[in-house]
């Protein structure tokens, strides 16, 4: 039994209907979800965009309400596929056993996980697609490559939301969610590029940051938030895919050993 535990991902096209169902879910509160999901960025974009980008000027170059914006659209994709991960999958999976009766179907748990995974990072495009609105709204950046970062962003939802379900497999109960947004997400939110330039901070901080997913995030779409193209694509693509296929796979693992040791 244990091998089973470790083998390869099985994944069929059955993953869909869960996607579907749980969008047809979803759309009763899309309202809501959304407004909440945009919310925090938002003032936190006004607030620190407007605010104390007053008092700072520019940034490499960018006025830093542009900065900042170009990198909290990364943080907004992570955000929101990390709350659906958790919270939303931990009350399928756990609270209301969405999960025990789609298994009663010929649904395979390895869909379910890899649906639950798809399906973060679809809702996280939603909440990103309208956070960029606002910044198109508000003149902070009209650049048309603002539509190629649409792809790239729920790459980003797809990568955070494979890690956020490795702490959904362990978790006991929702309380549990806390030390991750504590211990590892609000961090690498401060590490990564978004409210200021990497290397303004010490040299073994910067090797950290370097590593994290949400730098990887950043790099590749703030170019096209400002009407660039990057440059250096390929190795955050890399490092984003590598955090995805492993948290996947790890996630799928622990969400085995809850289910069936």
């Amino acid at each position: 039994m244990l091998i089973s535990f470790y083998a390869a991902p099985r994944i069929t096209p059955r993953f869909w209907p869960v996607i579907l169902r749980n969008l047809l879910v979803w759309r009763k509160l899309a309202a809501a979800s959304i407004v909440g999901n945009i919310a925090e960025p938002l003032i936190t974009l006004v607030a620190f965009g407007y605010g104390l980008g007053s008092m700072i000027g520019q940034v490499q170059g960018l006025p830093y309400i542009t900065y900042l914006a170009s990198g909290s659209v990364a943080v907004s994709a992570a955000l929101a596929a990390t709350f659906e991960a958790l919270y939303s999958a931990y009350s399928r999976m756990q609270v209301q056993k969405t999960w025990d009766s789609i298994m009663n179907a010929p649904i395979a748990l390895d869909d379910i996980v890899f649906a639950e995974m798809l399906w973060a990072a679809m809702k996280s495009l939603f909440s990103v697609s309208a956070i960029m609105v606002v910044i198109f709204s508000l003149a902070i950046s009209r650049a048309p490559s603002m539509l190629l970062a649409l792809p790239l962003l729920w790459f980003v939802g797809v990568t955070f939301a494979s890690i956020a379900l490795v702490f959904n497999a362990l978790a006991k109960g929702y309380d549990f969610f806390t030390y991750y947004f504590t211990l590892v997400l609000t961090p690498m939110t401060f590490l990564s590029g978004v409210y200021f330039p990497i290397d303004q901070m010490p040299v073994w901080l910067q090797w950290v940051a370097k590593v994290l997913p949400l730098t990887a995030a950043v790099q590749i779409v703030r170019p096209l938030m400002i009407g660039e193209m990057p440059i250096d694509w390929l190795r955050p693509l890399a490092v984003l895919a590598a955090y995805a296929a492993a948290g996947y796979y790890l996630a799928l693992v622990l969400t085995r050993r809850r289910f069936f040791k």
